[in-house]
C-alpha cells in the first residue's frame, strides 16, 4: 500500500538521502585511507582514481583499487581495510556538510520521514548516526544489505518500499553522478548538490548549490511529476 503522491502542503511523501558528501562530507576520509593503504601495501595511487570511486558500490571500488593500485589483495581485504581507516577518522570527528543536519531536523519537525540510502557499510554508518537524534531516519539501506549497488536502483527501490511510498512521490538528495543515476532510476526527483565530482544533468535531476536554506516546502516544490 502506498502513500498519496504528496502529504499536505505538497512536501515530499518522503527524503532519500545519500551519506557520503551529501549529509557528511567524509570523501577526504576515504581519500586519505586510500593512499595509506597504497602506501602500507607498495601501490599506486591518484586523486583522479579516488575521484572515480565517489558513490561507488564499496566491492566495485575495491577491485578498482586492486586494478589500479597495483595490489595483491582480495577485495573484500580491501574493502575491509578502508572501512577500519575511515570508520577511525569519523569517530574522532563527524564533518556534517552544510544545511545537512538542519534541513533533517526541519523535515523531521514537519512530519516527513527520512530514508538513508548509502553504499557504505553499517559500521561505517553507525558512528555517524550515533550523533543524530534516535529515528532520524525510518529507513537504513547499507551498502552490505543490496545485491546491486549504485547506479543500480535497487538500494532506492528498497528504501522508498520498506517506507511504503512509490519512489516518484519521494525526492532523493544526492551529490554524485553514481548516485543520481541510481535514484533516478528508481523514479525519484533527485535534487543534486555537488561536492567532489562534477554531475551531469538528468531528466529527473534538479540542481542546488547548497542545502543551506532548503526547507521541506522547497523539496515538495521541486519534486517533478
Amino acid at each position: 500500500m502506498t502513500e498519496p503522491t504528496t502529504r499536505p502542503g505538497g512536501l515530499p511523501a518522503a527524503v532519500l538521502w545519500d551519506l557520503d558528501g551529501t549529509l557528511v562530507d567524509t570523501e577526504p576520509y576515504w581519500i586519505e585511507t586510500e593512499y595509506a593503504l597504497a602506501a602500507e601495501h607498495g601501490g599506486t595511487w591518484s586523486e583522479a582514481h579516488a575521484l572515480n570511486l565517489v558513490g561507488n558500490d564499496l566491492l566495485d571500488s575495491a577491485r578498482y583499487i586492486r586494478e589500479h593500485m597495483g595490489i595483491d589483495l582480495p577485495p573484500e581485504e580491501i574493502v575491509e581495510a578502508l572501512l577500519d581507516g575511515v570508520v577511525a577518522r569519523v569517530e574522532q570527528s563527524v564533518p556534517w556538510t552544510a544545511g545537512g543536519r538542519e534541513l533533517l531536523e526541519e523535515l523531521r519537525g514537519a512530519g516527513v520521514r527520512c530514508a538513508l540510502v548509502t553504499m557504505s557499510y553499517q559500521r561505517f554508518v553507525a558512528p555517524i548516526l550515533a550523533q543524530l537524534p534516535p529515528e532520524t531516519f525510518q529507513v537504513i539501506v547499507t551498502g552490505d544489505q543490496v545485491e546491486l549497488g549504485k547506479p543500480h536502483p535497487e538500494a532506492y527501490l528498497t528504501a522508498a518500499a520498506a517506507l511504503g511510498v512509490r519512489p516518484e512521490d519521494c525526492v532523493a538528495i544526492e551529490d554524485s553522478n553514481t548516485g543520481a543515476k541510481s535514484a533516478e532510476a528508481a523514479g525519484c526527483t533527485v535534487v543534486v548538490v555537488q561536492n567532489h565530482v562534477p554531475v551531469l544533468d538528468g531528466p529527473r535531476r534538479v540542481f542546488r548549490d547548497t542545502l543551506v536554506g532548503l526547507s521541506p516546502a522547497d523539496l515538495g516544490a521541486l519534486r517533478l511529476p
